[in-house]
């Protein structure tokens, strides 16, 4: 298992310099061809990445590596995907390094998402413009780019986790995201995160 500072959502890439003892050797037998070359991604809840003793969530992912750099130093860089969603049954001895009993953990099946959707994107568009906005205020020339929200897979699940990834919302949000049960749920969680950066917003610019 791999605690990071982020969340890691099915579909994402993520790149990884490793360099602590702990997670070189979770590479290393990551890498020793007698298993898969993947491990498991979950929030720290609480805490630093380097060191342990941190709080970390239950709710995570499984992190495919796809592409491995050996660097000087017994240090890596790596190239991964998050692939399934996983749930942590029991937190085992952190010995060489964080380990975890887990389950993969599927979508359920939830009610049809289409008005959700487009509810999200309008939504999304009221935040940029808002964004927009308050960067202009502040002297800023560029603002942000908008989040692109087209393009999107037809799969329920597989668009639920793009559009995660695509809003800008922080880690407590994408934690809660990953966390919902099914698609509809996911995106009724967006909805309400991305309400309150408009809230949020709106305050601000008063």
């Amino acid at each position: 298992m791999f605690p990071l500072g982020a969340v890691l959502l099915p579909g994402e890439p993520l790149s990884l310099q490793i360099f602590e003892p702990r997670y070189v050797a979770l590479v290393e037998d990551c890498l020793d061809g007698h298993r898969e070359p993947e491990f498991g991604v979950v929030l720290i809840a609480r805490g630093h990445e380097v060191g342990g003793g941190d709080v970390r969530t239950d709710v995570g992912v499984i992190a495919r590596i796809v592409d491995v750099i050996e660097l000087a130093g017994s240090r890596f860089r790596l190239r991964c995907v998050g692939t399934e969603r996983i749930r942590v049954d029991e937190w085992l001895t952190d010995a060489p390094y964080p380990r975890a009993d887990v389950r993969v953990w599927p979508d359920e099946i939830g009610a049809d998402d289409t008005d959700l959707v487009a509810d999200l994107r309008k939504r999304a568009d009221r935040l940029h413009t808002l964004t927009a906005q308050l960067a202009r205020r502040s002297g800023i020339r560029r603002p942000p780019p908008s989040a692109s929200l087209e393009d999107l897979s037809p799969d329920p699940g597989i668009r639920s986790y793009e559009l995660a990834a695509r809003l800008p919302i922080g880690p407590t949000d994408r934690q809660a995201a990953l966390a919902a049960p099914d698609p509809h749920a996911r995106l009724e969680t967006l909805v309400t995160a991305v309400d309150d950066a408009i809230a949020m917003m709106e305050f601000r610019l008063q």
